[in-house]
């Protein structure tokens, strides 16, 4: 039976996900004798904080800061990128508070998440693990894109303009409002990106690489250099990997890129607790508004929103008993009055039925006059896991 499958079956509530997660970081801490650090973000759910961002550094800067009986510790990562200022931030923090650090790959751990992985004294990956191409993202008006996409318009737009001696209307628009500030600011993204890859490579990953694996020669702090700018200019081939999210996995790295990577699948006991990690993570991103978890032993902050399109949720008022809901139609406008009881109190429902108010659908399905549905499973999740008591319905 496949883990999901295992999870399913056992008919776990978001709280219950939620204890398993942190039985399973105790469990990854000891096989490994280090301390477990998780961030893990819903690639896919159409939140723009997916992306890593600075308040993601001061909440591991605050769970990590006090931690003095570890000096190793293990970062398993799953994010689609974002700012490599934050990336630099996390890094050096860590770097300065535990002597070792490895990374943890089994989804993905795209462009800013790739270039913290490479700060790695190691990193450990699964079969299902990827990285990206090294890349940084960029605000341009209002959107975010990849730098290098950008350059690459722009310099494609200035050979076009050259050859036929015009531009088109639509593009020449465009180019009329980039800036040289602009280009300059995309231009140092690029090489930002890079540098680090460079000196965290060469200062980590190169760290015990002291002699040559076939002819036994010494290895210099140039070589060490070198071969961390090699690594980096693969990485940023993209003529090579031909799109910003391409996912390399790990024979690409080992067999390509000759970069030395430790193989999760081949330890049974420390696979199955990493592959169990990412299933919980994704079975609390599918039943609950959960997009990002930060979690270790001891501490966990979890961030929730509604997705677009999905139900959404308006603050609760909780009492001891039950809990109030105003749950909004995303179709026609009407708020519907609805409360959990939290208590088996039959007293509870006359009160509140008094009230105007009814109770959460037992299917956890709520239909409309208008004749809409919204599914409130994940709601109903999310308030368990809140007041850490199931919904009696």
């Amino acid at each position: 039976m496949s883990l999901m499958n295992e999870y399913i079956h056992r008919k776990m509530s978001a709280k219950d996900y939620e204890k398993e997660l942190r039985a399973l970081i105790g469990r990854y801490n000891k096989l490994r004798n280090t301390y477990l650090l998780i961030y893990v973000a819903a690639i896919g759910k159409p939140i723009p904080s997916i992306a890593l961002e600075q308040p993601d550094y001061f909440v591991i800067q605050d769970m990590l800061k006090d931690i003095a009986d570890y000096k190793k510790l293990d970062f398993y990562i799953e994010t689609p990128g974002g700012s490599g200022e934050t990336a630099e931030e996390i890094v050096r923090f860590t770097r300065k508070h535990f002597d070792s650090v490895t990374f943890v790959v089994s989804g993905e751990a795209k462009s800013a998440g790739t270039i913290m992985v490479l700060s790695g004294d190691d990193i450990l990956m699964t079969e299902t693990g990827s990285l990206g191409p090294i890349d940084a993202q960029v605000k341009i008006g209002r959107s975010t894109v990849s730098a290098y996409d950008y350059m690459e318009w722009v310099v494609n737009k200035k050979d076009e303009a050259e050859k036929n001696k015009y531009l088109n209307p639509f593009d020449a628009t465009i180019v009329a409002q980039i800036t040289p500030g602009e280009l300059g600011g995309v231009a140092n993204s690029l090489q930002f990106a890079k540098d680090l890859v460079v000196e965290w490579l060469t200062a980590y990953k190169f760290k015990t690489w002291n002699t040559t694996e076939t002819r036994k020669l010494p290895v210099t702090d140039e070589m060490k250099k070198a071969r961390a700018m090699q690594i980096a200019d693969d990485l940023t081939n993209r003529t090579r990997w031909r799109s910003h999210g391409r996912s390399i996995k790990i024979d690409d790295l080992i067999d390509e890129i000759k970069l030395k990577v430790t193989r999760v699948d081949s330890d049974k006991e420390l696979a199955d607790v990493v592959y169990r990690i990412q299933t919980v993570c994704r079975m609390l991103f599918d039943s609950t508004n959960i997009f990002k978890i930060i979690a270790t032993s001891e501490r966990r902050i979890i961030r929730s929103a509604a997705t677009a399109g999905g139900p959404i949720p308006i603050p609760q008022i909780q009492k001891a008993d039950h809990v109030r809901v105003q749950q909004k139609c995303t179709q026609c406008g009407m708020v519907h009055n609805l409360y959990g009881k939290l208590s088996k109190d039959p007293k509870i429902d006359v009160e509140l039925r008094k009230q105007g108010l009814k109770p959460f659908p037992t299917d956890g399905k709520l239909v409309c006059k208008c004749g809409f549905s919204m599914d409130l499973s994940g709601l109903k999740n999310q308030i368990e896991m809140d007041t850490g008591v199931k919904i009696v319905v």
